[in-house]
């Protein structure tokens, strides 16, 4: 969910999925494809792959944030795209969302920390079987194994602090969001 851009949250589970799905099922599927240069088995992933992932994918997004649903599609879109750009809403009635997206955020972002002890492990393995493939497998399959190193890198050195920057956006999101002035038709409450 911290990696979904505002455009997709336009949709409803059912096409969030699909998306998110699509493309892990061809990100997957590629690298099948090359690595074996089965286009069948890379086929398969794709089938397989994708729908898992998307259920999954759609089934996190909506309990994290079950408040999305309630709102319009452009609203969803809206509160994403300004609480993940650090930006106000600038609409009083979508305030307490962008408060409830940003709480969902910061829970997932406290999830993936919980599993964190894995990365170092995925990182050792990946490497040993790059040099492996590289010593002992084909050319193709010496080229996936260095990109699924190189992924791994980047998720053990960028993506912790591209999350705590999108974090930091975030709260200035919730610090503008807190901000605006209470509305007239709730009677001065709001969520907060």
């Amino acid at each position: 969910m911290v990696l979904v851009p505002g455009r997709v949250w336009r949709q409803g589970p059912v096409r969030r999925g699909l998306c998110v799905g699509l493309a892990a099922g061809v990100f997957f599927a590629a690298f099948v494809a090359v690595e074996s240069g089965a286009w069948p088995a890379a086929a398969v992933v794709l089938l397989v792959l994708g729908p898992l992932y998307g259920v999954r994918a759609a089934r996190r997004m909506g309990r994290a944030w079950p408040g999305g649903a309630a709102l319009a599609p452009a609203d969803r879109a809206r509160v994403v795209r300004a609480t993940r750009g650090g930006e106000s809403v600038g609409d009083v009635r979508l305030a307490p969302a962008v408060l409830e997206y940003a709480g969902a955020l910061r829970v997932l972002r406290e999830e993936d920390r919980m599993r964190w002890w894995l990365m170092p492990l995925v990182a050792v393995v990946s490497l040993a079987l790059a040099v492996y493939d590289s010593v002992a497998g084909p050319a193709r399959q010496a080229l996936v194994s260095w990109l699924v190193v190189a992924l791994v890198a980047l998720e053990l050195t960028w993506s912790p602090v591209w999350k705590e920057r999108l974090l930091a956006r975030v709260a200035r999101a919730e610090e503008a969001a807190r901000a605006l002035p209470p509305s007239s038709t709730d009677g001065g409450r709001r969520q907060g």
